[in-house]
């Protein structure tokens, strides 16, 4: 169940509190998170003040001490400032990002400005790369009149970092000249976990507050909208629960004379007008189902929703289905498969039936969508007959109409009417149609020598081979006697070709009660012969068949034009 369901089937009471609860949360929340948000910035800013006076306290000092030529001292200074617990680090960077103190470079550039060995040589040297020449931080410094901050993170957590440019004053001149601004740049780094651990109590103080505020609030408003307005609703919507399981004399006591009261009247009023119309209606509703649970036809009605609402023992016969198995799988399903009868649904011509046939049973189906007389769905409709017999006699008749009845291929009124129809088609789309002809060679023999009812076995046997050796889309026909005819679309002459020696290999392979049957075969293809009717051409392929015979029988002959050269 999702959440708006679970909603919907929630009682009042809880919905207000819900809704009540949610407002003063959010309002909390908003509360809460700005306060936070407020003493963090506050706790920040606290810090990053303390740590700006620190760092310029910090210069004001290395410059003194460097002033006074004491560099050994300053580097002194530097290393025990490390040592601080509440500094991470502190360096004397270079402008170039490389920690000073740690190599004779500077000390040979003040010895040679000087003239002298004002300052010793360290004995051993080292180059510690703190910042890329480029770090935007360092540059920024540089740039700077006063130290710029920055934040960054290690395994304790936050930590604030200052980069405060070294300005080169009148009293550096005499060891480093004037030529540039900024001597070096001082980094100190600071921890700030003891500070996001107060932020994380403020967070934990906060919440707890918001919690405590958030239940009195629910608890009093739950309470309060209980007596004044919950109350009474549920004692309204108890009353329509009855009358809506059919107690319609139930009443609802009217106690004030405001919108709850006045609710309760009107509801009153409404069940006296439904009691004095119950009556019609049911008699009316007992007449309906008497004409409906009696007709023969099957009936299957729907709600506005799509939801099946009447059944009746006609469409369950017919369906062979209970009552409750219909229901349950929807009117889409009536039979069983959803997209042809949604298509029925939507056709406009509700005249004409539509059938379906399941199983050995035939179906007329009408079905259409009921609107009311403003236009909206009031529900649909499913009436189904039984017309099993009469389909079985129309087929039966059909068949009759268009097969022969020894062999059971296409007779030859179904050979001409689909002949003329495709050569039609190929006229219009340019396309070739190809046919071929063929009969037993030497059937007169088999009649004369046993009889005419070996001979209609020699003919089914053919039939049933020649049928089976066409393609799905060829049509397989009874010609006359013992000729036969295969309708070949779409197909040129070479192809036809090889359908056609198909037949005729399967054929010389099939024996009748002992007998060897071979026969012959013409094929002509349209618009390779540029016949003028469907007549013509099978005529042309009547020819190609005798050339057949003449050339030594149990052969395939492609008709061709006059002055070409038979195939």
């Amino acid at each position: 169940m999702n959440l708006k369901s679970m909603f919907q089937d929630m009682r009042i009471r809880y919905k207000i509190m819900m809704v009540v609860g949610i407002t003063v949360t959010v309002g909390l929340v908003v509360t809460a998170f700005l306060y936070t948000k407020w003493q963090e910035q506050a706790v920040m800013a606290q810090n990053e003040q303390t740590m700006r006076k620190l760092t310029e306290s910090v210069i004001s000092g290395l410059r003194s001490v460097m002033l006074a030529g004491s560099a050994e001292i300053a580097h002194a200074y530097a290393d025990r400032l490390k040592q601080i617990p509440a500094i991470n680090d502190f360096r004397i960077l270079r402008i170039n990002g490389d920690e000073a103190f740690k190599d004779n470079k500077t000390i040979d550039d003040v010895n040679r400005r000087r003239g002298e060995e004002v300052f010793i040589p360290r004995e051993s040297e080292t180059l510690v790369r703190v910042l890329s020449k480029d770090d935007a931080m360092l540059l920024s410094a540089l740039d700077s009149t006063e130290a710029v901050s920055f934040y960054s993170k290690d395994a304790t957590g936050k930590v604030l970092n200052f980069l405060a440019p070294i300005h080169n004053q009148g009293g550096c001149y005499k060891c480093h000249g004037k030529a540039q601004g900024v001597r070096g740049v001082l980094l100190l780094s600071t921890s700030l976990a003891e500070a996001e651990f107060d932020l994380v109590k403020v967070r934990h103080d906060s919440l707890l507050v918001l919690c405590l505020a958030l239940l009195a609030s629910v608890a009093l408003t739950g309470y309060t909208m209980g007596r004044a307005v919950v109350g009474p609703m549920e004692v309204v919507m108890n009353a329509m629960a009855r009358v809506s399981s059919g107690d319609l004399d139930h009443k609802v006591p009217v106690t004030s004379k405001d919108e709850l009261g006045r609710m309760a009247s009107s509801f009153n009023l409404m069940t006296d007008e439904v009691r004095s119309t119950y009556g019609g209606l049911r008699m009316e509703q007992d007449k309906l189902k008497t004409i409906i649970f009696g007709a023969g036809e099957g009936i299957v009605v729907t709600d506005s929703s799509g939801v099946i609402v009447l059944v009746n023992p006609a469409a369950e016969l017919l369906l062979g289905k209970s009552s409750e198995e219909i229901v349950r799988k929807g009117f889409d399903n009536l039979t069983d498969d959803p997209d042809t009868l949604l298509r029925w649904l939507a056709s406009e011509d509700k005249a004409t039936p539509n059938i379906w046939e399941t199983g050995e049973r035939a179906l007329q189906v009408y079905i259409s969508t009921i609107h009311a007389n403003d236009g909206n769905v009031v529900g649909s409709a499913c009436l189904l007959r039984d017309v099993t017999e009469a389909k079985r006699l129309e087929d039966e008749l059909r068949s009759l109409a268009t097969t022969d009845a020894l062999t059971g291929l296409f007779n030859r009124r179904y050979l001409d009417t689909t002949l003329l129809r495709e050569f039609e088609r190929v006229e219009r789309t340019g396309g070739p149609l190809s046919v071929l002809i063929f009969d037993v060679d030497h059937f007169k023999k088999f009649n004369d020598t046993y009889g005419h009812d070996q001979g209609d076995r020699v003919l089914q046997a053919v039939a049933k081979t020649f049928a089976a050796a066409l393609r799905k889309y060829d049509s397989a026909c009874r010609y006359g006697g013992e000729e036969f005819v295969g309708i070949l679309p779409d197909t040129p002459s070479i192809n036809a070709f090889t359908v056609a020696e198909r037949v005729r290999e399967a054929v010389a392979a099939t024996v009748v009660d002992g007998l060897q049957v071979n026969i012959s075969i013409g094929v002509a293809t349209f618009p390779v012969l540029q016949v003028a009717s469907p007549e013509s051409l099978l005529e042309a392929a009547d020819a190609a068949m005798y050339q057949s015979k003449e050339g030594g029988r149990n052969r395939t002959t492609i008709a061709t034009a006059p002055g070409e050269q038979t195939a």
